[in-house]
């Protein structure tokens, strides 16, 4: 079975950044999603060119931070802060065609920093919303990068970076027994959704999720991969 331990959020804070460089050099983590609207861009774009064995997607953002584009008003409210939260699905649909636009202006603003883009993916999964479905597939064609699994797109194999994505270790679910469960799954590739970080004042500011990112980092550097399990680079 074909595993990729993706680290999400990469380029958000410095103590996130340094955990998933950390969890990479260390440990079973070959991939990260750089956000572009991050706090700390380009201390990761800097870790990731001294270390080119990561490789390197995007973290498309809609419901977190400031907008890359500045022609985009009804994503933002009047400081340029999106208003799409992790609840977008309680929300009315956005604007697709400024969706695309500031999604266009992300993935350029990342071909910028001469990083070779990997995949795409996106946060709080919101590249699952169906309503924004058909601009998921046209950026994954415009840009020749596959995407992260989700329901919405498991119809469009041709554009997906594995079979299936792995949730579950996440809070409660993080432990060390995890090649065991991604065992047992009935596919040939899994991409694993990982968030290790080094807790610092900004992550606690930006995120709910804090705590559980050390022990994840902890966990992914100690982790002994079987036989069985072919870890993508």
């Amino acid at each position: 079975m074909r595993i990729l331990f993706n680290a999400d959020d990469f380029g958000l804070t410095k103590g996130i950044t340094d955990g998933i460089m950390e969890a990479h050099v260390k440990g079973v983590v070959g991939s990260a999603t750089l956000m572009m609207n991050g706090l700390a861009v380009d201390h990761a774009v800097t870790q990731a060119k001294k270390h080119p064995s990561l490789n390197v997607g995007i973290h498309l953002c809609l419901t977190w931070g400031k907008a890359v584009s500045d022609r985009v008003p009804d994503l933002v409210n009047d400081n340029g802060v999106f208003k799409y939260k992790n609840t977008f699905l309680e929300m009315d649909p956005p604007n697709v065609e400024q969706v695309e636009i500031e999604w266009r202006a992300q993935l350029d603003a990342f071909l910028e920093t001469g990083l070779t883009l990997h995949h795409i993916d996106s946060h709080h999964h919101i590249h699952g919303w169906n309503p924004l479905k058909e601009v998921v597939i046209k950026l994954a064609k415009a840009y020749d990068v596959p995407v992260r699994y989700v329901e919405s797109l498991k119809e469009n194999r041709e554009i997906l970076l594995t079979d299936t994505l792995w949730l579950d270790f996440y809070g409660d679910g993080v432990n060390a027994g995890i090649f065991s469960e991604l065992q047992q799954l009935p596919v040939n590739s899994v991409e694993v959704m990982t968030h290790p970080a080094f807790i610092d004042d900004e992550l606690r500011q930006v995120s709910s999720y804090v705590d559980k990112r050390e022990e994840e980092r902890e966990i992914l550097c100690r982790l002994s991969v079987p036989d069985w399990a072919d870890l993508s680079r």
